[in-house]
C-alpha cells in the first residue's frame, strides 16, 4: 500500500477508501459525452472533520480533489480529469432538522431529493421542497452548487435561492459556516450578512458543501397537472408571461419534441396547480383556463388537455427520446423567455444535422423573469459515431446558447471555455485572483474553470 492509500484509511477506515481498478473504473465518467478519466483513490468520508482531514493531505501530496454527490451529472462537472482523489459524499445522508414553523430543512451534502421528499411526506406533509426533476439519487446539494432549478422555480426561483445557509471545507482545509448559522443563531436565513457567494456556480472548484439549510414551502392538500398546447412556438412566450400574471399556479413548463410523431411541433405545457380545497381547485382552473388562456381556446389557436390530480412530480429526463444503447445528454440555458420561438427553431436544425430526433423544454423561473431551455441529444452507448453526433450537437448548442444572449447552465469543459472568452476580463482576473486565494495549490476539481 502507498503513503498516500494508508493515510486515507487512517482517516476514514479500509471499507471506505478504494485503489482497485475494477472499483475505480465507476467515478471515471458520468452519464454523458464526456471520456472517462479514473481517479488514484475513491473515498466515502462520513463527516466534515473526515473531509477536512483529507483536503489537508491532499495539499500536503498536491492530489486533486473531486467531490462527487449522487452522480448525476451528464457534463463532466465530477469527472476526476487529473486523477486524485474521488470524494464520494453519498454517506453523509443525514437530515438534521426540519423547522416547520421557519419552514427549513438542514441536510448534509449526501441527503438525496428522493430521501427529503420521503422524509416530508412522513412526517412533515405541510411541507414540500422545490424538487429538480432529476432522478430521485440526485443529491440536494449538488442540485444548488450548480444553480439547479425545480418544480417551484416559478414563483420562487432557482433552488440556489433557497438557502439559508451552508458549511463548507474549504481547499485549505477549514470548516466555515455562512449565514446567520456562522454567528449561532440557527439556521433560518442568509442575510444581512456579508454575501460570500463563492460555493455555487463553480462546479466544486472552491470547496466542498457538507451542510446546506434549504427553503421549504407549503404544501396543499390537491396537487396536480394541467396541459395546455399550441401548435404557434411564437404564442409561447405570450402563454408564459399571462400564465405567471395570474399567479395561481406552481411550475410552468413547455415541451416540444419529435418523438412520438403526432406530437412533433407542438408545444405542450404542463401546468401544476395545488390547492386546499375544492373550492380553491375550481377557482384557480377558471382563472387560468377560462379567463386566462380562454382567449386561445376560442380562437382555435390552442386547446386545454385537461387537469389530472395526483400524478407523480414529473422527471425532466424522462422527456428525452432513449435510443437503444440509452445515452442523453443536453445542454442547458438560461434564457430570456422571449427566445423561446428562437431557440426552438435553432435547435430542431441541429437536430436534424446530427439525425437526432429533437427534444426542447422550457421550464419558467421566477415570475417570467427567465427560463431554464434545454437541447436534448440522445446516442447509443455501444455506438461511437452516434456519441460523436451527440458531443458535435452539444458543442454548436453552447456556441447557440451564447449566441442567442442567454447563459450556459451548468457548462461541460467547452462550454466554460466559451464563458471564459466572453467574460468581462476584469470579472475574470478577478475569478482567477478569488481561486487563487481559496486554493494555492490547485486542488480542487481541476481542470474546470481553468484558463487555457
Amino acid at each position: 500500500m502507498d503513503s498516500v492509500y494508508e493515510a486515507l484509511v487512517e482517516i476514514v477506515g479500509p471499507e471506505h477508501v478504494s485503489s482497485q481498478p475494477e472499483e475505480l473504473f465507476i467515478y471515471s465518467w458520468d452519464l454523458g459525452t464526456t471520456e472517462p478519466h479514473r481517479p488514484d483513490y475513491a473515498v466515502a468520508p462520513r463527516t466534515a472533520e473526515e473531509i477536512r482531514k483529507i483536503v489537508q493531505l491532499a495539499n500536503k501530496e498536491k492530489i486533486p480533489v473531486v467531490p462527487l454527490g449522487g452522480g448525476l451529472s451528464l457534463a463532466g462537472l465530477a469527472v476526476p480529469f487529473k486523477g486524485g482523489i474521488l470524494l464520494d459524499l453519498k454517506r453523509m445522508d443525514d437530515i438534521i432538522e426540519v423547522n416547520e414553523r421557519a419552514r427549513y430543512a438542514l441536510v448534509e451534502c449526501g441527503v438525496s431529493q428522493g430521501k427529503l421528499t420521503a422524509y416530508l411526506e412522513r412526517h412533515h406533509p405541510h411541507l414540500t421542497h422545490s424538487e429538480p426533476g432529476a432522478p430521485p439519487a440526485a443529491t440536494i446539494a449538488g442540485n444548488v452548487v450548480i444553480h439547479g432549478q425545480g418544480d417551484l422555480a416559478h414563483p420562487y426561483g432557482f433552488n440556489s435561492d433557497m438557502i439559508n445557509g451552508l458549511e463548507v471545507v474549504t481547499p485549505t482545509g477549514e470548516i466555515c459556516q455562512f449565514g446567520s448559522c456562522a454567528i449561532g443563531a440557527g439556521w433560518f436565513t442568509l442575510h444581512p450578512l456579508p454575501d460570500v457567494g463563492l460555493f455555487l456556480g463553480w462546479t466544486g472548484t472552491t470547496g466542498i458543501i457538507t451542510k446546506v439549510s434549504l427553503r421549504l414551502f407549503p404544501c396543499k392538500k390537491i396537487r396536480g397537472m394541467a396541459q395546455f398546447v399550441v401548435d404557434d412556438e411564437d404564442l409561447v412566450p405570450e402563454v408564459f408571461y399571462k400564465i405567471t400574471h395570474t399567479q395561481m399556479v406552481e411550475d410552468i413548463m413547455a415541451t416540444s419534441q419529435a418523438i412520438p410523431p403526432f406530437s412533433s411541433e407542438l408545444h405542450h405545457f404542463t401546468i401544476n396547480i395545488a390547492a386546499d380545497s375544492e373550492k380553491e381547485l375550481e377557482f384557480k382552473l377558471e382563472i387560468v383556463f377560462d379567463d386566462t388562456l380562454g382567449e386561445y381556446i376560442h380562437k382555435g389557436d390552442g386547446g386545454y388537455l385537461g387537469f389530472i390530480r395526483g400524478l407523480e412530480r414529473p422527471q425532466l429526463s424522462k422527456t428525452s427520446d432513449w435510443r437503444k444503447g440509452g445515452g442523453f445528454e443536453y445542454v442547458g440555458s438560461i434564457m430570456p423567455i422571449e427566445q423561446y420561438p428562437e431557440c426552438y427553431r435553432r435547435g430542431k436544425e441541429i437536430s436534424e444535422r446530427h439525425d437526432i430526433p429533437y427534444t426542447v423544454l422550457a421550464r419558467c423561473i421566477g415570475t417570467a423573469h427567465a427560463m431554464m431551455f434545454s437541447w436534448t441529444y440522445a446516442f447509443n452507448r455501444a455506438d461511437p459515431k452516434t456519441i460523436e453526433h451527440a458531443r458535435e450537437a452539444l458543442h454548436e448548442t453552447d456556441d447557440l446558447a451564447l449566441e442567442l444572449g442567454g447563459t450556459i447552465w451548468k457548462p461541460g469543459l467547452y462550454g466554460q471555455r466559451l464563458v471564459m472568452e466572453k467574460l468581462n476580463p476584469n470579472t475574470l482576473e478577478l475569478m482567477r485572483k478569488i481561486k487563487q486565494l481559496l486554493d494555492p495549490n490547485g486542488i480542487m476539481n481541476p481542470g474546470n474553470w481553468e484558463a487555457q
